[in-house]
């Protein structure tokens, strides 16, 4: 894979420069600050403001706990990180093809599969960097704000990453996109078509749990120190199949492209 090492470090330069990294982690950590936050107090804010409506319906919440702050930390990262992803991977083959400078880059000694596999891998460091960081937080504030707070530090771990796989499988599928196509906008079409097709199929029984979102639902058990319901390495396989196969199908389409 000729200029493999150099192309990605120009895609993580590029990813600072435009202050997409910066973007995205801060995004990111915001949610991780606040979603435990929003766990912890909103039945305070609900009793504040009132939560007796006029016809004398009382509105009833539980104790919040950790399981609420992880929930709410992993429903936040989960739906906001995928839109992320699919922004971040929309454009990234079908607009250098746009503006002439994929051909540009591979006049060099560069090959098409190191081209695709450093911009691939980049949004891959991006997402993780960011979630690592709002993961992170996440875990300090709700430590913070539970009193007496314990959390599967190793559990958690695997939680953060079986996010990050469930939110880059969807920038596999953007990617795949943006490569067949001379657009940006149906690169992001095609991340957001993925989406809804994969959100339907994993309410189904059985091969729902091989959908990438399904992912959440055993994260969270980890970072509660439980153990998941049924087999995990199967849903994680098909997960890495998911980041995977789409690769390689844009690879055998843009080694035919004319660029």
């Amino acid at each position: 894979m000729s200029g493999l090492s150099v192309l990605l470090a120009k895609e993580l330069r590029e990813q600072l420069r435009t202050y997409r990294l910066p973007v995205v982690a801060v995004v990111f950590v915001l949610f991780g600050i606040s979603s435990p936050v929003l766990a912890r107090f909103t039945k305070e804010l609900l009793d504040l403001l009132g939560a007796q409506a006029a016809s004398g319906i009382e509105i009833v919440l539980p104790p919040p706990s950790v399981g609420d702050a992880i929930g709410q930390l992993l429903k936040n990262l989960s739906q906001f990180g995928i839109l992320i992803a699919i922004l971040l991977a929309m454009g990234t083959v079908a607009s250098e093809k746009e503006r002439g400078t994929a051909a540009l880059v591979l006049t060099k000694p560069a090959s098409r599969l190191s081209f695709l596999l450093a911009k691939l891998t980049a949004i891959g460091i991006t997402l993780a960097v960011a979630v690592a960081l709002a993961c992170a937080i996440g875990a300090i504030y709700t430590v913070l704000l539970f009193e007496g707070a314990t959390l599967s530090w190793g559990g958690y771990v695997a939680m953060a990453f079986l996010l990050w796989l469930s939110i880059f499988a969807y920038a596999a599928l953007t990617f795949l996109g943006s490569t067949v196509s001379r657009s940006a906008a149906a690169g992001a079409g095609f991340g957001f078509l993925a989406l809804i097709i994969t959100g339907i199929v994993a309410a189904l029984p059985t091969i729902g749990a091989f959908m990438p979102i399904a992912l959440i639902d055993p994260a969270l058990k980890l970072a509660l120190g439980e153990q998941p319901s049924g087999d995990l390495l199967g849903p994680v396989i098909a997960a890495l199949l998911f980041v995977a196969v789409p690769f390689a199908l844009a690879w055998l389409s843009f080694r035919r492209q004319e660029l």
